[in-house]
């Protein structure tokens, strides 16, 4: 018990207000998309323009970018969601465009991580390329309410739990356990939100 409670003592966790905040907002707004609550998107707003901010100043180049992208995704899922009087609803993709979805994500990972590689001091940019790379694609699926974006928001999760716990970054690492197992309970929830109403 001595051991456990040394462990986390000797942990620098980053308790920054900007961080913790990022974090309750980031939670919020994964909370209200299982719930396919269109507010979903105005917690998203918040925590994307603090997590601009965290991951430019610990050098995360690629994860920056993906920021930004998200605030661009969370106007764009706002107005797909909020646009029609019928909600929109929960939708399956064909195989064959998920395994598009996989080459094309590896093929720009590659590429992605070995500009960053070359021409930047980006601190891990092919794992950090990755998590960027298939975050787009797994963001559009969201606008769309497709249900397979849990499956891949599981994986890039548990990755990123990984990248940000490399950059000291202890809290939003452990926001991403928080991620893994809300996407799990994500995935299982629209499937059954789906099949009640086919």
């Amino acid at each position: 018990m001595n051991e456990i409670t040394l462990f986390f003592n000797n942990l620098d966790f980053n308790w920054s207000i900007i961080e913790s905040t990022a974090v309750f907002f980031s939670i919020l707004y994964v909370i209200l998309a299982v719930k396919e609550s269109v507010w979903c998107w105005g917690a998203a707003v918040i925590s994307v323009i603090l997590y601009i901010y965290i991951c430019y100043t610990e050098q995360l180049y690629p994860e920056t970018g993906l920021q930004v992208f998200y605030l661009l995704m969370a106007l764009y899922g706002y107005h797909q969601w909020n646009k029609n009087d019928s909600a929109l609803k929960i939708q399956q993709w064909k195989t064959t465009r998920h395994l598009l979805i996989l080459l094309l994500g590896a093929l720009l990972t590659f590429l992605m991580g070995f500009y960053f590689t070359i021409y930047t001091n980006a601190a891990m940019p092919l794992v950090d390329s990755f998590t960027t790379v298939f975050s787009v694609f797994t963001t559009y699926m969201v606008t769309k309410k497709v249900l397979r974006n849990w499956l891949y928001w599981i994986v890039i999760d548990i990755v990123s739990v990984y990248l940000y716990f490399s950059r000291d970054l202890h809290l939003t690492s452990l926001l991403f356990i928080v991620y893994t197992v809300i996407a799990i309970f994500g995935y299982f929830s629209w499937i059954k939100r789906n099949n009640e109403l086919t």
